[in-house]
């Protein structure tokens, strides 16, 4: 009897000792991920901070991301209206740019994602394998021959360049995605479809499509995200000051031969994180998902 008791109390104590390591382990841990988290959100407190302050704070507070006298909140009146063309035209632009590349790449990429998942056509492997490959060509190489072509096509300094190419599936890495996701769905449901007289095309649009919304949302949260933050792209082919989207606005506060305005610059930059934290907040839920179900067997 004695022998049980001891037993059991070192069965217990052991139990308790491990109970403490978890939580000391657990607390440990979420510590250096909160000291984590801080250190990479510190740049954009930082750069929120300074849309506050007066000009001459900026770069003389040190590390700190609170002003040191007061709030100055005419950053942003100044930077929305203090260039020849309103921010508001940038934005418009971007959003323009975004929104169709958004809708081609879903459309167009779903579209050859379906055809290298589920139809049967000559050559079917050989394709898909030089789709794979044109992911290892850096953006860089295909620069000058796609600038001369659209040059002669008479597209440049409009918005065609930056828009036509995602309704044509350019971009190979959502049709891999959608493919990984696509063979992931039973094929039986197809096998149904065409024993309803249903052909290609429903097949797709009534069967494939609802039942890929999170690896569409996926597409489309990524495709916002990238042209809306790209820089490279518009440089190259938008000249104009009225069609600048966003990115290249910004560049436009500061100037290596005269005077910067810093403070419309952070406030701006500022303004320009919205649209990105609204739609990524928005989709989230379906990120998420699509990322997690892509490539799986169901």
């Amino acid at each position: 009897m004695t022998t049980d008791v001891q037993r059991l109390t070192v069965v217990t104590e052991d139990d308790a000792s491990r109970r403490l390591r978890r939580r000391v382990f657990s607390v440990v841990a979420h510590l250096l991920l909160i000291g984590a988290s801080i250190l990479m959100l510190y740049p954009l407190l930082w750069l929120l901070a300074s849309s506050f302050r007066p000009e001459n704070e900026i770069f003389t507070s040190g590390i700190s991301v609170l002003p040191s006298t007061s709030w100055d909140l005419d950053s942003y009146p100044r930077g929305w209206n203090g260039l020849q063309v309103g921010f508001g035209t940038f934005f418009a632009n971007s959003f323009v740019i975004s929104i169709l590349s958004v809708i081609g790449n879903v459309a167009a990429c779903s579209l050859a994602a379906f055809a290298f998942a589920r139809l049967e056509f000559r050559g079917r492997k050989f394709w898909f394998a030089m789709m794979l490959m044109t992911l290892m060509l850096p953006y860089q190489v295909t620069l000058i021959p796609q600038y001369v072509l659209f040059l002669n096509l008479g597209w440049v300094n409009t918005f065609l360049p930056l828009i036509v190419p995602k309704f044509l599936a350019a971009d190979a890495f959502f049709i891999f995605l959608m493919v990984q996701f696509f063979r992931g769905i039973p094929k039986e449901l197809d096998e149904a479809a065409r024993m309803d007289g249903a052909g290609p095309w429903r097949i797709y649009w009534k069967i494939m499509l609802p039942l890929s919304t999170p690896v569409l949302a996926t597409a489309a949260i990524f495709t916002f995200i990238w042209t809306w933050d790209d820089f490279f792209g518009p440089l190259i082919y938008l000249s104009e000051l009225r069609d600048y989207t966003v990115m290249l606005g910004l560049r436009t506060f500061t100037d290596s031969t005269g005077q910067s305005d810093y403070g419309g610059l952070f406030a701006m930059s500022v303004l320009s994180l919205v649209p990105i934290f609204l739609f990524f907040l928005f989709f989230q839920r379906l990120l998420i998902e699509g990322i997690a179900t892509t490539g799986m067997k169901r």
